[in-house]
């Protein structure tokens, strides 16, 4: 099961996050902190899955962005990780202005904020459309 999804860049600054789990406010400082410095010190050869206190991290870097997803101990970690990349393939597809428009280092910055601006009800018609026409049309 999921608990947790966060984006960050790499000077470790949360640009989005997601608790499925109850976790009171002033915790979820430290907890961020912490798991971001456990990914980000992390070198590139070394795999992608931490264990960390009572859950797992699975992580994955793309351009200046990380995504960490803390899972529990009995979640496929593998499976977690392709979960990563086909959501970043269908926020690529959806906000492809965004990522063509900027340097490479930044797109992913700017597209996460275009999304945390954006009107709810506006994003989730339009998401729920092209996740139907991406997976439902195959």
């Amino acid at each position: 099961m999921i608990k947790f999804v966060l984006m960050v860049n790499r000077q470790g600054q949360t640009r989005l996050s997601r608790y499925y789990e109850s976790v009171e406010l002033n915790r979820r400082a430290a907890l961020e902190a912490d798991v971001v410095r456990c990914c980000l010190s992390r070198k590139k050869d070394q795999c992608s899955f931490v264990e960390y206190k009572d859950f797992k991290l699975v992580y994955r870097q793309y351009a200046a962005l990380y995504i960490v997803v803390g899972v529990t101990d009995s979640e496929n970690e593998l499976s977690i990780y392709e979960l990563v990349h086909n959501f970043v393939e269908v926020l690529d597809k959806y906000f492809s202005r965004v990522v063509s428009s900027g340097p490479a280092d930044g797109s992913r910055l700017k597209l996460f904020t275009q999304l945390r601006t954006r009107k709810r009800s506006e994003f989730s018609k339009s998401a729920v459309a092209l996740v139907k026409k991406t997976f439902v049309s195959v």
